[in-house]
């Protein structure tokens, strides 16, 4: 792939973000990376999806400097950074502050594996993390904020590839996937198993899901007996 490729491809998947409504004026961003360069594209920060071309994405390498470009890249870039150095497998990153997903973020919950649409996508609760302490908010924030991702997933043995998101307490998610496609996917499906999760929560307190059912569910989508689809 080349780099006017994927700067194509980010630029598509930002624009996604507002065709699947999980994004308000510039809140939120998209980014890709091809791994074999070491560089990654990102959304600029405070443009507007109206005012937004292919041309106009930021290229960094893997410190964060800039390549190619005269915008000034996403103020998430540093995490985005993180979660790329930390997590090899993922492609592509997403961040958005979509309504249900927030709420739970601001109600510090993680959302639990409770229904077999979360687990087509997710194995396990969507995890929230730990609230940020003042040196980590007032240092250097959004780095902080990736390593507390990180941290998140490791301290409690959270495979990323089966659990490609999380909830940033008192922030928002942050999804991610093997392309940046896939993670715009995913933050759509956590946006919806987020709503669908307040809905089942106002009815009737969460019930313990079937383990089993959610390995059939996640099992016959992913893995090497994956049976779904075409």
């Amino acid at each position: 792939m080349t780099l006017k490729e994927l700067k194509e491809i980010v630029f598509e998947a930002n624009l996604d973000l507002v065709r699947h409504h999980l994004v308000l004026f510039t809140w939120g961003n998209a980014s890709g990376i091809d791994r074999e360069r070491e560089l990654i594209v990102i959304k600029p920060s405070g443009v507007s999806y109206q005012e937004l071309t292919a041309e106009m994405l930021p290229v960094l390498d893997f410190r964060g400097n800039l390549v190619e470009g005269q915008l000034n890249p996403s103020s998430d870039t540093p995490t985005h950074l993180v979660l790329y150095r930390s997590f090899p497998e993922i492609g592509g990153v997403v961040h958005t502050h979509s309504t249900y997903a927030t709420a739970w973020s601001q109600a510090q919950r993680d959302i639990p594996a409770n229904g077999t649409t979360h687990a087509d996508y997710f194995y396990r609760e969507i995890p929230c993390t730990r609230s940020m302490t003042q040196s980590e908010v007032f240092g250097n924030y959004e780095t902080e904020t990736g390593n507390v991702i990180v941290e998140c997933f490791r301290t409690r043995q959270i495979n990323p590839v089966h659990v490609p998101g999380v909830l940033v307490a008192n922030h928002g998610p942050f999804t991610w996937g093997n392309s940046v496609h896939q993670a715009v996917e995913n933050a759509v499906v956590l946006e919806e198993v987020a709503r669908i999760m307040s809905i089942s929560d106002s009815l009737n307190p969460v019930l313990p899901m079937n383990p089993s059912l959610i390995e059939k569910h996640f099992s016959r989508k992913h893995g090497a007996y994956a049976y779904y689809g075409q």
